[in-house]
């Protein structure tokens, strides 16, 4: 059997009617550049997260970038972000000036940990020019939005949400507020790469804002910075998200909360599966009933030096599987010039973590194929 770590085509058969009118739409409408579709979508985004401004970009990595200018961040400002994530969310940081500054994971999430965080605002010999803080919301799994604003209030620093990987996901407050990610920080960022949980087919992103002035700055910056077309205020980028993309997010954002409902219960299939083999070097993620993670990818540990040597099994039983992520940012070449240094719990799950495959449309008899050859691995393992 083979079993994908991830499959767009079957979502596709339940939605290509409804598709294909809507790209046949915007090809009739003869508007292909910022047309009706992209301010809808955004109305919409607004509408689903509770924010005041959504404003489409051409990825997720612009939006990173266009997001840290538009709230200060640039040359000499120090930014404290997580080592454990995609390049993206620190050469936001570096692209603008700044400098880096990272704080270890929390091992048990793989988000950041606002413990090293507050530490790090407290002792860093060069806290005074500390602007910012970018979480980043791994997996789909929520950092903890209370502490966030706290932090933000407590220390005066800037908020920078990467939510590339959690539209949608919540955190409870201590008095049962439910916020969505992406609605707190001073500026937040969605991906619509196509494997994200919200995916177009091809690439496009957005900048979620609260504040009118970030609103403005974001949306001239994407147009070359220039608010009236020919005249320019600002040394602005070209970067929009495109019309053919936003008609087809706007059918997506309509079943997305179904299909992170399924994702949810495909990751309780699993770590029900798995922990039923008693396997002492597979620890599974946590699952619950609610939005707190949407499971943009299913990632165990893998210890003791199993993990490359399962996952190249899985790979011979036609068992897709992918390792987010291999090598820390802190331990990027390219990033030497800021220091590299021991971050344990980062550090380990590079060695340790494994994404299982996972999206909306995996059946269950894919999902007991996967845990049946993970015990097989383990029990032939046991022998050697």
């Amino acid at each position: 059997m083979h079993v994908p770590l991830f499959d767009m085509t079957r979502q596709y058969d339940t939605l290509k009617s409804e598709i294909l009118q809507a790209i046949d739409g915007v090809f009739r409408s003869g508007k292909l550049i910022m047309g009706e579709n992209v301010k809808q979508f955004e109305r919409e985004v607004c509408d689903y997260l509770n924010v005041k401004h959504a404003i489409g970009v051409g990825n997720g990595s612009d939006a990173l970038y266009i997001a840290a200018k538009a709230i200060g961040i640039g040359d000499g400002d120090y930014v404290i972000t997580t080592p454990f994530t995609f390049f993206a969310t620190v050469s936001c940081i570096t692209r603008n000036g700044a400098v880096p500054v990272f704080a270890d994971i929390d091992r048990k999430s793989f988000n950041i940990d606002l413990d090293r965080v507050e530490e790090i605002l407290t002792t860093h010999p060069n806290r005074e020019k500390i602007k910012a803080v970018i979480p980043v919301h791994l997996f789909g799994r929520t950092v903890d939005l209370e502490r966030l604003e706290k932090i933000k209030r407590n220390y005066g620093v800037k908020i920078l949400e990467d939510c590339a990987q959690s539209i949608g996901s919540e955190w409870v407050y201590s008095d049962g507020t439910i916020r969505r990610s992406g609605t707190v920080g001073d500026a937040s960022i969605l991906s619509f790469f196509p494997t994200k949980n919200l995916g177009a087919y091809g690439d496009g992103g957005m900048i979620l804002t609260n504040n009118d002035d970030t609103n403005d700055f974001c949306r001239v910056f994407r147009v070359h910075g220039a608010k009236v077309k020919y005249f320019h205020e600002m040394e602005g980028i070209n970067s929009r998200l495109d019309e053919i993309q936003a008609a087809v997010l706007r059918i997506k954002l309509k079943y997305l909360d179904e299909y992170h409902e399924k994702r949810i219960k495909i990751a309780r299939n699993y770590t029900e599966m798995i922990n039923s083999l008693s396997i002492e070097f597979l620890e599974t993620p946590r699952v619950t009933g609610d939005f707190t993670c949407i499971f943009h990818q299913y990632v165990v540990k893998v210890k003791a030096g199993h993990r490359d040597r399962l996952r190249e099994y899985l790979k011979t039983r036609g068992v897709e599987t992918a390792v987010y992520y291999p090598l820390g940012m802190h331990r990027q070449k390219c990033f030497s010039r800021f220091g590299s240094k021991i971050l344990e719990n980062t550090d380990q799950a590079c060695q340790e973590v494994l994404a299982l495959p996972i999206f909306p449309e995996i059946s269950i008899t894919e999902v007991e194929y996967v845990v049946k050859c993970i015990g097989e691995y383990f029990k032939e393992a046991r022998k050697c």
